[in-house]
């Protein structure tokens, strides 16, 4: 993997430079507000994904939050976990500790029944969900520990709690992820890091859902992206007295689906 680091403008001095968030997965919809509400929070921002141009959209919109944020792109792939942590742990090298790491990657929605799933479906979703997002939190764990103070959060959703007859593909990873999540907690909380499970119960207003859903879904019962950052800015502020580890996310008027 390349190493393309390159600021948004001129580093300032360590002293006078908020913590970086870093974003694996900075893609539009979810990608785009988390960056947007972390540098608006007074976070430098680092962006992670597989290339410069699909993080383009969080770049504006970090910037746009507040033109003195410190944007950086670092190309990974979470299917290739060994490149995605040396990515983290050269950005770390280059731009400082990273305060706030989130794991915002998804699988497809691959429609299976589960004996028709192959072996290499399997392995690509334990990739992408669990081992993954384990080697980008094996790369920022440490200096938290050390510091004394970070956070992580796993984007995830509801399949994490119930298997699927049509997308049992996703049903595992996502399963895998969450075991990973309260691991990782009941591990590391005791050093100060607040590790989060965020699970959305909820189709997000992305350009992606509306044309799937297209007139079939009432489109006030999607999730705005920017209000789902809000609620893993408000998780982020939480106190270490009151920590929530596991988050559930959805629309008033949401259908539970458990």
């Amino acid at each position: 993997m390349g190493h393309d680091c390159t600021p948004g403008s001129a580093l300032p001095e360590a002293t006078e430079r908020p913590g970086i968030c870093a974003i694996v997965g900075a893609g539009q919809g979810l990608g785009t507000a988390l960056a947007e509400r972390f540098a608006r929070g007074g976070f430098d921002i680092a962006l992670l994904s597989r290339s410069e141009n699909s993080a383009e959209a969080a770049r504006k919109a970090a910037l746009a939050a507040r033109p003195t944020t410190q944007v950086w792109h670092q190309s990974a792939d979470a299917t290739a976990p060994a490149s995605l942590e040396r990515a983290l742990l050269a950005l770390s090298a280059d731009a400082g500790p990273i305060d706030v790491l989130i794991y915002n990657v998804r699988g497809a929605f691959t429609k299976c029944e589960p004996l028709d799933m192959t072996y290499d479906m399997l392995e690509e979703a334990f990739r992408m969900e669990v081992t993954g997002a384990f080697a980008a939190a094996k790369a920022v764990l440490p200096g938290m520990r050390t510091r004394g103070h970070g956070t992580i959060f796993f984007s995830s959703a509801t399949a994490a709690f119930r298997g699927s007859a049509t997308n049992p593909v996703y049903a595992i990873g996502k399963f895998g992820l969450r075991a990973l999540s309260q691991s990782l907690t009941k591990a590391y909380a005791k050093d100060g890091v607040h590790i989060v499970h965020m699970r959305l119960d909820c189709d997000l207003d992305v350009p992606i859902m509306r044309g799937i859903y297209g007139a079939t879904r009432d489109q006030a019962g999607l999730a705005d992206p920017k209000d789902v950052a809000e609620t893993y800015w408000l998780t982020y502020q939480q106190p270490k007295g009151a920590w929530s580890n596991e988050v559930e996310i959805r629309p008033h008027t949401e259908t539970w689906t458990y």
